[in-house]
């Protein structure tokens, strides 16, 4: 194993914050003697990577596999890239300084679109070959994972492998499938098939891409499964949250303990992926979210910490955990957040609790739209009373800020719809004001964020258009002059970069040519607006004779097959169809999570139950 530290120590002072490329955090894990290594790689900063809650549960777990080290590793920045290409220096772990081509397995996480340059800087940075064709059989294993893997089509061909779904119980089957392999002696085309029968595994390579016609199929002669069902863990009581996962040297962007109270959401949210692609919902017990919070707070000193998942206060015991939780860390300094609110007093409560015998930071809630007639239609299943009631609770409470959530650009969304974004803003100032002593009320602060709609692969909305950039910005024109001037802070999304998601979003295998075109052209953290330019990746797309709008903007036949349809996340199709069509009829449909089943077909399909903290329910 080589130790790379001698020639990357001098490098460090040739570049900002080299905190980002040291080991020796607390609780970072170093396992010399394992005969497996397996580097985990998040396509960005140090920074962003280590708040990354999956990272470290996959860091923890296979550390636990006996024979198995895992180590961290993220993508350089641009002064430290360039420094370690001039020094040919290889990209390396954090915990060992080795190369990351030594290593048999690279993990990398697909969080967002567009780090997809970043893949293969990394890869490029580690001297493997960018595409899995080109790589022989004493190259680094590549498999990828995360919340992009419903459509990995665009990145597919970087890849060997891409896990679909959950990795605590995949990762250790995967490991354990290459490392027989290994053992056999057997070629690299024959560590892909024997991967391909790994639950959730896709090998890209043995399948033929979908066309408008067919969708994507296993080759003739491969016994690759027609349709990759994604991996579920039945139940978190299986998997206890790291208690001592690493401390990071410097900030990062959420340096605080995390504890996952619960996975999935049922209420059902048309435009979501995450609700869609995560169900069902799993929830732990209050005795383990206890433990855990507690656990690592004792670990690693931390002062605050957060108890996450798609929406927290939908525990159907997050009062009891609150207020045990709180019981337990007073007087200690130590501040309980939660990352999401339900728009009712019941979140206000909750918020109550966390806060309580500490600071009270700003709220945040998603409205989503500034209509219920838009509200019904996406099946955001809150009401304008909702919301203002909850403003006067939490400014009556004692808070001073809100930041209120919105989307614009959604299917059947009007210059109404949109006016009536700076309509509610209006609403909620006054409530807020209402509320407030008039000594106090010059402290008052409304956030409005309007994010542009993307359609996103297993979602009812997959098969709408974007909205084009000149009505993106012709509606956030009629937005700001609905808002009110004084009291509300106004921010939304540049109109390229949503385009731009959403061109990536939807593609096909076609998108890795673009991909590379742009990472040659020197794209990379794209997602940093510094770094970001709109014109090359329109060049790239032209070069490479691709129509980005078309990808973007142009609906989708749903007779017509999409590059994503051998991927599933358990949702039937036949369930996304019935829920667009309820959207076009503004039709809400109730959370099966407390309402019953609502024919998605995940539990049967996938067969797991929903489970909450007093027992399953199936």
């Amino acid at each position: 194993m080589t130790d790379l530290w001698p020639v990357v120590e001098p490098l460090l002072a040739r570049v900002e914050r080299p905190a980002r490329y040291t080991d020796r955090e607390w609780g970072a894990l170093h396992r010399p003697e394992a005969p497996y290594r397996v580097a985990l790689l998040y396509p960005d900063t140090y920074e962003l990577g280590m708040a990354n809650s999956a990272l470290a549960i996959l860091y923890a777990r296979l550390n636990t596999l006996e024979g198995v080290a895992a180590e961290r590793v993220f993508v350089p920045w641009v002064d430290m890239g360039a420094a370690m290409r001039e020094a040919r220096v290889p990209l390396f772990t954090l915990e060992s300084c080795m190369p990351v081509a030594e290593c048999d397995l690279l993990g990398i996480t697909l969080p967002y679109e567009l780090t997809y340059t970043n893949i293969l800087e990394a890869l490029d940075l580690s001297g493997v070959p960018l595409r899995a064709a080109e790589r022989s059989d004493g190259d680094v294993l590549v498999i990828g994972g995360g919340p992009c893997v419903f459509n990995p089509e665009p990145v597919a061909e970087f890849f060997d492998a891409i896990l679909i779904g959950e990795g605590e119980d995949a990762v250790a089957d995967i490991v354990e499938a290459h490392r027989e392999a290994k053992a056999a002696g057997l070629s690299r085309a024959e560590v892909l098939e024997r991967l391909s029968s790994v639950q959730g595994v896709y090998v890209p390579s043995l399948y033929a891409p979908a066309t408008a016609d067919v969708p994507a199929r296993p080759l003739e002669g491969s016994r690759a499964p027609a349709r990759v069902v994604k991996r579920v863990v039945q139940t978190l009581s299986a998997h206890a949250t790291p208690p001592c996962p690493v401390v990071p040297f410097m900030d990062v962007i959420h340096d605080r303990a995390s504890v996952e109270i619960l996975r999935g959401c049922s209420r059902g949210c048309r435009f979501c992926q995450a609700g869609m692609v995560y169900r069902p919902v799993r929830e732990r017990t209050p005795d383990e979210i206890v433990r855990d919070a507690l656990a690592q707070l004792r670990c690693t000193g931390h002062e605050d910490v957060s108890l996450t998942s798609l929406s927290t206060t939908d525990h159907s015991r997050i009062e009891e955990v609150l207020r045990r939780l709180s019981a337990a860390v007073r007087g200690t300094g130590v501040a309980l957040s939660l990352p999401s609110l339900r728009v009712d007093a019941f979140g206000v409560e909750m918020a109550r609790l966390a806060s309580s015998g500490g600071k009270k930071s700003g709220l945040t809630f998603a409205p989503e739209a500034g209509t219920q007639r838009l509200r019904d239609v996406i099946n955001k299943n809150v009401s304008e009373e909702d919301l203002l009631a909850t403003v006067r609770v939490a400014f009556g409470a004692g808070w001073r800020r809100v930041k209120l959530y919105f989307m614009c650009g959604l299917p059947t969304e009007t210059d109404d719809d949109v006016r009536g974004i700076g309509a509610l803003a209006w609403k909620v100032l006054d409530a807020a004001r209402e509320a407030t002593p008039p000594a106090q009320r010059g402290g008052i602060r409304i956030g409005v964020s309007v994010s542009v709609f993307v359609p996103k692969a297993v979602t009812p909305f997959q098969w709408e258009g974007q909205l084009p950039m000149e009505e993106v910005r012709r509606r956030q024109a009629i937005l700001r002059d609905a808002m009110p001037r004084k009291g509300v802070d106004l921010h939304w999304h540049d109109a390229e970069v949503s385009f731009l998601e959403g061109a990536l979003a939807r593609g096909g295998r076609d998108l890795s040519r673009v991909i590379e075109r742009v990472w040659r052209e020197g794209g990379t953290f794209d997602a940093w607006t510094e770094r970001f330019s709109f014109a090359r990746w329109m060049d790239a797309f032209v070069a490479e004779g691709l129509d980005a709008s078309a990808l973007a903007t142009a609906p989708r036949d749903p007779d017509a097959a999409l590059p994503w349809d051998h991927i599933s996340a358990g949702v039937d199709r036949a369930y996304l169809l019935s829920e667009r069509e309820a959207a076009m009829g503004g039709r809400t449909t109730p959370d099966c999570t407390f309402d019953g089943c609502t024919g998605c077909g995940v539990c049967q399909d996938l067969g797991v139950d929903i489970v909450l903290a007093g027992g399953s329910r199936g």
